[in-house]
């Protein structure tokens, strides 16, 4: 039995009732661009394997490797990048096909990797991951809940955010000590586009600082209250009251900002 490794957070799923719910979730097709992040000891590959015959699959970890080329030989045909998906460069492996990535990703690094992909939304067709499902939650949450912030405005700028099922610990090896969720990615058309990203990062960021303050408090070194009454934006509201349009709108009113990226 291959033995995970703390270093690089690994958790094996082994439910084979979860698995099936993934592929049937994912619902691959022949002809898809497959893109694996972290296939492990390949409970999601080989299943992939057998209908789309061919996939890209990114491991950082060499001693999975030879278990994944050696037991996927009759199935089909697997390219194994041995990389960082944090400094993986998917535009490498982008021929004409939009990509759909998947994987198990290793719950510490979760997020930076979502951030990371962002920057290849234009050849991805879809993603779906498996995460902690705190994160899910808060990727996925709506103005009003508690769970809504900076990671869920930043992702349903970019993306329709579509969280699927849950996951309970006992379906990996070794269980890990928080319940999981698989959720869908998927990139959209934006609408009220932003003039500038690090404006609307900074006023994200800045607004949920201090969650429990209101926005003229929060956002003072940008913004005065005359300024978000004029865009029909409440200065005493709490930012978790904002959706993401109202963000938008605050950092397209924003010319040089008064204040250095935190």
């Amino acid at each position: 039995m291959i033995k995970p490794k703390k270093r690089f957070g690994q958790n094996f799923l082994q439910d084979k009732i979860i698995i099936e719910n993934i592929i049937s979730a994912i619902n691959p097709q022949k002809d898809d661009a497959i893109v694996e992040i972290g296939p492990g000891t390949g409970a999601l590959t080989f299943k992939l394997l057998k209908i789309t015959c061919k996939l890209d699959a990114i491991e950082l970890d060499r001693d999975l490797i030879d278990n994944l080329r050696n037991k996927s030989k009759n199935l089909g045909e697997i390219d194994i990048h041995n990389s960082d998906a944090l400094e993986f460069d998917f535009n490498k492996i982008y021929k004409t096909q939009k990509l759909r990535i998947v994987g198990n990703l290793p719950y510490n690094i979760s997020t930076p990797i979502i951030f990371h992909l962002l920057n290849y939304l234009d050849i991805i067709q879809d993603m779906h991951f498996m995460l902690q499902k705190e994160v899910v939650d808060r990727i996925t949450a709506k103005p009003g809940n508690k769970q809504y912030g900076r990671l869920s405005i930043m992702t349903q700028y970019f993306l329709i955010t579509e969280k699927l099922f849950d996951v309970p610990p006992e379906a990996f090896y070794p269980a890990p000590k928080v319940d999981s969720s698989i959720i869908r990615l998927t990139p959209k058309k934006v609408t009220f586009p932003t003039k500038n990203i690090k404006n609307l990062q900074l006023v994200v960021t800045l607004a949920f600082q201090q969650r429990r303050k209101t926005l003229k408090n929060t956002l003072k070194k940008l913004i005065t209250e005359e300024q978000l009454i004029s865009l029909n934006i409440d200065p005493s509201v709490r930012p978790e009251q904002l959706s993401v349009d109202d963000f938008v709108r605050i950092s397209n009113s924003l010319e040089n900002p008064n204040t250095e990226n935190p």
